[in-house]
């Protein structure tokens, strides 16, 4: 056996070996508990994209928005599936990053993490200027710029104590969200079916007004270009149960329960929407009143629907820049572990936060929010906002080519020995990818969808400008690191092993 076979296949036995990781994971603080990870996996793809969003998707297709989130779903599903199969058998933190290191080399976690933490800093931003907004329309006493700021302050410290109280505040704001979907599906259905007070059955809303599809069935297919970004951010389960006080199993449950979580709080809110409302009647959802989830509740006759949604969502705002701080903070500090950024971001506190990494995200947040406010014609704002938009694109085709290559380096038995495996490998993956491909030739149809490839494709090039200046940091670290490296520097040598 040469070295070169000897070096994949002691690799390939790492990858199915949960205990290799455990150094990876820090002991010496606080971890989640099932209940946090649990409630993390139901609230964590629940946002304002759903509750206002999905009315702009609907206006556009129809009824058969439905088939665009199931499509979307679908899609996330897989990534998540394939996600789950590589983290259940070594759970770390840092997730797809540290799998794309080891599956497909340094330059694809460089790229892929950098993008992953560059897309939360631009959701940090959106997320703190909507809600300093709404604060400043409930307490016009302070401009909404500084509530913002209050808002990254709070979160700051509640990400600072430690993971658990991430954890418990997150617990608390997801569950918020979570009943709201399930009151929601449940009056709905009743409402619906004419079995709600002063209601008629309105299912067949589904194909009147002009049909199931009243622009065309393919118009649902272009449809998933708008909705697959509303999922994005299901990967913070898996990131967080790595953290938890039983990983693996965390990491099987958060991926296993994706499709249901999918199918329950996203299509069957569309439906609910569909047949509640006909869809060339709901108005643009260009505020909180407009939105679909306050139209059904309004029909419900609940009172102060339009409050009670500004509320739910306002939590959902402040759900996502708590999770968004927690996600980006633990990239950063992935990216500096593995010498991807200056290494003092990876000192971890003595609960095991990484302060440097949490409080360098939210400095990009707060210096896009300040802009936003101080310049908001100068396009900054934007162009993060939009520069970011592939992000989630690039980290599902990453997690589809990561997986395959690592089922690559394992024997038969060891993929016998697999706790999650992902189904049809390696066909799916390719599936993901071509489907993923022509979300990106659908994006290219439309003017928005131009600006955000652009946009992201100018960000990724600074990124591989400077991937050279990194490996070479690399390689200098390895010289100081690598005990035979360093002896052989030491006799004035050179070797040529990487």
């Amino acid at each position: 056996m040469t070295a070169q076979q000897d070096n994949v296949e002691s690799t390939a036995a790492r990858l199915v070996s949960p205990e290799t990781s455990a150094g990876q994971i820090p002991v010496n603080h606080k971890k989640l508990r099932p209940r946090h990870v649990t409630m993390i996996t139901l609230g964590g793809i629940i946002g304002a994209s759903l509750f206002v969003g999905s009315g702009n998707v609907i206006r556009s297709v129809g009824p058969a928005a439905i088939v665009s989130y199931l499509i979307g779903g679908l899609l996330v599903f897989l990534a998540m599936r394939m996600l789950g199969e590589m983290a259940a058998a070594r759970p770390t933190i840092g997730s797809f990053m540290e799998y794309a290191r080891v599956g497909l080399g340094n330059w694809a976690a460089y790229l892929v993490g950098w993008l992953y933490w560059y897309f939360w800093v631009g959701v940090l931003a959106y997320e703190a200027v909507l809600g300093g907004e709404t604060l400043h329309t409930w307490f016009a006493f302070l401009p909404s710029w500084a509530w913002s700021l209050i808002l990254i302050l709070i979160f700051i410290g509640a990400n600072a104590i430690s993971v658990r109280t991430f954890g418990e505040v997150e617990f608390w704001l997801a569950s918020v969200k979570v009943i709201a979907i399930v009151v929601f599906l449940g009056a709905g259905i009743l409402f619906a079916l004419g079995l709600w007070p002063n209601a008629t059955f309105s299912v067949p809303n589904l194909w009147e007004h002009g049909g199931f599809a009243p622009n065309g069935l393919g118009v649902a297919f272009t449809g998933v270009a708008l909705v697959i970004f509303s999922y994005f951010g299901t990967e913070i389960a898996v990131m967080a149960a790595a953290e938890s006080e039983d990983p693996a199993k965390g990491i099987r449950q958060a991926t296993s329960t994706v499709i249901w979580r999918i199918l329950l709080f996203f299509v069957g809110a569309v439906l609910i929407i569909t047949m509640v409302i006909p869809w060339d009647e709901l108005p643009e959802p260009v505020n909180v009143a407009a939105a679909p989830f306050t139209q059904v509740f309004t029909l419900l006759g609940l009172p102060g629907a339009a409050v009670i949604m500004q509320l739910i969502i306002f939590t959902a705002v402040i759900s996502v820049l708590n999770s968004g701080l927690y996600s980006a903070s633990r990239m950063f500090a992935a990216l500096a572990d593995q010498g991807f950024a200056p290494r003092f971001v990876s000192r971890r506190s003595k609960n095991g936060v990484p302060m440097w990494a949490l409080i360098a995200s939210t400095s990009g947040a707060v210096v896009a929010t300040i802009v936003n406010f101080a310049a908001p014609d100068s396009g900054i704002f934007d162009f993060i906002m939009n520069s970011a938009g592939l992000v989630a694109l690039f980290v599902y085709v990453f997690i589809a080519l990561t997986q395959m290559r690592l089922r690559q380096k394992m024997t038969a038995e060891q993929v016998a020995g697999l706790k999650l495996k992902m189904w049809l490998h390696p066909w799916l993956n390719l599936l993901l990818i071509v489907a993923i491909a022509g979300v990106l030739v659908v994006m290219l149809t439309s003017e928005t969808g131009r600006m955000q490839v652009w946009t992201s494709l100018i960000a990724t090039t600074v990124l591989v400008l400077c991937w050279p200046l990194v490996r070479k940091n690399l390689m200098k670290r390895k010289t100081t690191t690598d005990p035979r490296t360093r002896e052989a520097a030491m006799n004035g040598k050179t070797t040529t092993e990487h």
